[in-house]
């Protein structure tokens, strides 16, 4: 298999080790195996450079080919779908979690206007301005007051579970992780877990939020060959360096992504989708899965590679971890795998070949009563490459870069691990991403 790598890994270890230490599916696209090497997922060859491009100009609302676009910086118009609830939930709480949100009260007031039902509006407003005081000393790090443009504060949803849907109303909960803190001064950002429940109503043909309450959510411990980054490396993670990803649930027959249309929007959407789709534990244990979903997702050109180095990778995880075809092992416990994007930055584009960096945490490990094998969690960059094939962007390239950890959560211990069984499988993965 083909490595492409701007890191240095781990020597190999003992079999005893390797099944203590197996990793994390990466930054969706990588995976940490059982040798502690990082393996790259969507090898090939890379487009040649692409010429760097601004940002397409969009008026607002700034619509997308599957008929999402934003309205004041807030998705709008999801799918009348299980997928599209799942997706502005996961919308509105990475929004009401920005730094952006948290720290202007135009921008939040302006934002839950557009969010919120009709009736919703005056009460999530009250509601929201006192989140806000309370989270903005998250924001300051060590310095004494918050500095909106030095302000990191992203959150990535790493689970999605419906508890309750008929077509009008729906209840989806979510598991996130959060970081936030400031890139100046000398205090490092520090990761959150969150467990965000979100009301939604069917109103104006879109998913309108009608309450949310948020909790303490899993708290699963940071790779422990991961070290934490000082402040200074988020610095291309405030507002005005990267983006957050926009979910819209919109999927072909397939049950795969619906075609990202041809702008640096796109690009940015498919490529979270992928890293998504690569840390999904069905890319280890279902090889009909596997391969139908490489065959959406991957660039022709590196289709053969990338399903026989995918295929050599599912079978050596399923091996040290004694998973079967239906990801459980002898003892009934789960295989989790799941990748969330915390925030994306255009490297490059024009209207052929891409390339995004995307900033991920991943979770991996196995839900059940073996504590060595309890879930962990990975902090990692990844630069994705695509190009423009058949109506969509596909991948063709993803290199794993150097890891950006924040602090560990303050003073909350790791969750056992048979308490991850409530978000993994299939049913509870988050949306897809949209442009």
């Amino acid at each position: 298999m083909a490595l492409r790598s701007r890191r240095n890994v781990s020597p190999p270890r003992s079999d005893g080790a390797h099944r203590k230490l197996w990793g994390i599916a990466a930054g969706g696209a990588a995976l940490v195996t059982a040798s502690g090497v990082v393996v790259s997922m969507a090898t090939g060859t890379p487009p040649g450079p692409a010429p760097t491009a601004e940002s397409p100009t969009h008026s607002t609302p700034r619509s997308t080919a599957d008929g999402v676009r934003e309205l004041h910086g807030v998705p709008v118009g999801h799918p009348h779908t299980r997928s599209g609830a799942k997706a502005a939930a996961a919308n509105y709480t990475i929004i009401s979690s920005s730094s952006r949100y948290l720290t202007d009260q135009d921008a939040r007031h302006e934002a839950v206007s557009v969010m919120a039902a009709h009736d919703a509006v005056e009460p999530l407003t009250r509601k929201t301005d006192e989140a806000a005081d309370t989270a903005a000393g998250s924001l300051r790090g060590d310095a004494r007051e918050v500095f909106a443009k030095d302000a990191v504060a992203r959150t990535g949803v790493l689970s999605a579970n419906i508890l309750s849907y008929n077509g009008g109303e729906a209840m989806v909960r979510l598991w996130t992780t959060t970081v936030r803190g400031s890139a100046a001064g000398h205090e490092t950002p520090q990761a959150g877990f969150e467990s965000v429940t979100v009301t939604l109503t069917w109103e104006s043909d879109d998913w309108k939020l009608k309450g949310s309450s948020v909790s303490s959510g899993l708290v699963a411990p940071i790779d422990t060959r991961q070290a934490s980054n000082v402040a200074g490396d988020f610095a291309d993670y405030v507002p005005s360096a990267a983006k957050d990803p926009v979910f819209s649930g919109a999927v072909t027959r397939d049950g795969f992504p619906s075609p990202y249309p041809r702008d640096e929007e796109g690009a940015r959407a498919a490529a979270v989708s992928a890293a998504m789709l690569y840390g999904d534990s069905r890319f280890f244990t279902d090889e009909v899965w596997r391969h139908r979903m490489l065959a959406a997702t991957a660039s022709s050109e590196v289709l053969s590679s990338v399903t026989s180095d995918a295929d050599s990778t599912a079978r050596l995880v399923a091996e040290n971890r004694g998973v079967g075809a239906d990801g459980k092992t002898a003892d009934g416990s789960e295989l989790l795998t799941r990748t969330a994007t915390l925030a994306t930055r255009s490297i490059a584009f024009s209207g052929h070949a891409a390339s995004v960096e995307l900033w991920t945490a991943s979770v991996g490990g196995v839900a059940g009563k073996d504590e060595t094998q309890r879930p962990q969690v990975a902090f990692l960059r990844m630069t994705v490459d695509l190009v423009r094939e058949n109506g969509t962007w596909r991948t063709t390239a993803v290199t794993p870069s150097d890891p950006l950890v924040p602090s560990a959560p303050g003073l909350q211990e790791a969750d056992p691990a048979e308490g991850f069984a409530d978000v993994g499988g299939a049913g509870r993965a988050p949306a897809t991403a949209t442009a």
